[in-house]
């Protein structure tokens, strides 16, 4: 059993918690917040112990890892100090806003030997682990072009004074909360890093008082020569998509649970899947890759230059001209 603590006990960091109740691999144990009084309730009802120091859960021996669910700025001095402590680390996405600042997490991690684990619960999707499972094998041949789209109607929902809601912590509109899971599948699915970033990013309808754009879409060109886009909409309905074009024919998930499939001839096929807790599946994934000392769950490579590609919307976006990610 892996004892963990959480810092961030909001709205994402209870569903954390709770998804894991009863599970075998990972418990979580202490909450580290500012303010312990206002969790007291919920702490008492969810059998954790609270703490308002984290270098103090850091030094505690009891607890095996940490997880984060803090702002996303604060990500890369968190994972650092944990690594200085000895501390397995699992960090909620994005895990850092810049290459540079991602790069020092990782190799932190790296140096300290501890296991890194990223909250990319998407790659527990059924439709997604079968789709990638059919890239392997070669169904559709060599991949050609990877497109996806992650939009909902979240920018809406978003208040001026929310940390969520600010251009310095949510770069490229819906990417920080949405497109960087579409991102780090599309890594994946294409099967080499990202080298050039072309973008397009703007306020339309989100609420004057909310700084941060609400329509974004990119050109991505990949190391292998593949190519992609990227779109996300924080303004309009759900829709989550990933679709691979090969020689051989193609693949699109959309959600969790259903998949198409054509090849060069015929119809397309639709695959309905069961659905899964994805978050209690990362996080138990996260316990099976310390108890084994795996040091990274996700690529580091990928890791860094999915914020490197984070990093160039705004600056590419700004400029009117692509931006060429160095690794």
């Amino acid at each position: 059993m892996l004892n963990v603590a959480i810092h961030g006990m909001g709205n994402w960091g209870r569903k954390l918690i709770e998804c894991v109740a009863g599970s075998e691999k990972i418990k979580f144990v202490c909450g580290i917040t500012r303010n312990p009084d206002a969790h007291r309730e919920y702490a008492t009802k969810m059998g954790l112990a609270l703490s308002s120091s984290y270098e103090a859960v850091l030094a505690d021996k009891s607890i095996d890892a940490v997880v984060l669910a803090t702002p996303h700025s604060h990500h890369e001095a968190q994972v650092v100090a944990a690594a200085k402590a000895g501390k397995p680390v699992y960090v909620e996405k994005p895990m850092a806003l810049t290459q540079v600042s991602a790069q020092r997490a990782v190799d932190a991690t790296r140096a300290a030997g501890v296991t890194l684990g990223l909250g990319f619960n998407r790659r527990y999707a059924p439709s997604f682990i079968e789709m990638m499972k059919r890239i392997r094998a070669g169904e559709i041949g060599d991949v050609l072009q990877v497109e996806g789209h992650h939009s909902g109607p979240t920018g809406y929902k978003l208040k001026g004074d929310s940390w969520r809601a600010t251009r310095v912590e949510a770069p490229g509109g819906g990417m920080t909360a949405r497109g960087i899971h579409t991102l780090d599948s599309m890594l994946q699915a294409a099967g080499g890093v990202v080298t050039s970033v072309y973008a397009f990013s703007d306020k339309r309808k989100i609420a004057a008082d909310v700084d941060m754009d609400d329509n974004t879409s990119m050109l991505l060109k990949f190391s292998n020569g593949v190519t992609g886009y990227l779109g996300v909409c924080f303004v309009t309905g759900e829709l989550y998509r990933v679709h691979v074009f090969g020689s051989k024919g193609w693949l699109e998930m959309r959600g969790d649970t259903e998949l198409v499939s054509c090849a060069l001839e015929g119809k397309p096929q639709r695959h309905t899947l069961e659905a899964v807790d994805k978050e209690r599946a990362v996080l138990e994934a996260f316990a099976d890759a310390v108890a084994a000392k795996q040091p990274y769950m996700v690529a580091p490579e990928q890791a860094v230059n999915g914020i490197a590609v984070l990093d160039s919307i705004e600056k590419s976006a700004k400029s009117g001209e692509p931006i060429k990610i160095t690794m």
